[in-house]
């Protein structure tokens, strides 16, 4: 029960993260209304597709961008079609292994856990997830 707790700790912190650095890019760029935006200033060449803004470095790719925070910490993201903010559990690890202190968790925790994140967390197709509102 204790992994599972610890896997939940890290998905709330993944939360969290994605959070904060969708609050950072706004900020750094007005022009953008939700995260998914950056995918379309890189294609438009308005904005690079791998670059720095204030402590992050991000890097678009294929659906999605992987942010890297000056003390290492990765939050990779993917876009929906609706341009909502969504995750696998890879992704999840990835986080888990970039922390300071890094967590290692298996996909069965880290499953258990996303599941009782319900109603905060659905799961958008089948073992991808989104924060729910």
């Amino acid at each position: 029960m204790e992994r599972v707790e610890t896997a939940r700790d890290l998905v709330l912190g993944y939360v969290r993260a994605l959070n904060t650095v969708d609050e950072a890019m706004r900020v750094a760029l007005p022009s953008l209304d939700r995260l998914a935006d950056l995918l379309g200033l890189a294609r438009s060449r308005r904005i690079s597709r791998s670059d720095r803004i204030g402590i992050y470095s991000y890097t678009v790719h294929g659906a999605g961008c992987r942010f890297v925070s000056d003390n290492g910490t990765e939050v990779d993201v993917d876009f929906a079609a609706d341009g909502s903010n969504v995750f696998d559990l890879w992704r999840l690890r990835q986080y888990g292994l970039s922390l300071p202190e890094p967590l290692a968790v298996t996909d069965d925790d880290l499953r258990v856990a996303v599941r009782s994140l319900r109603p905060l967390l659905n799961e958008v197709r089948p073992g991808w997830f989104g924060v729910a509102g």
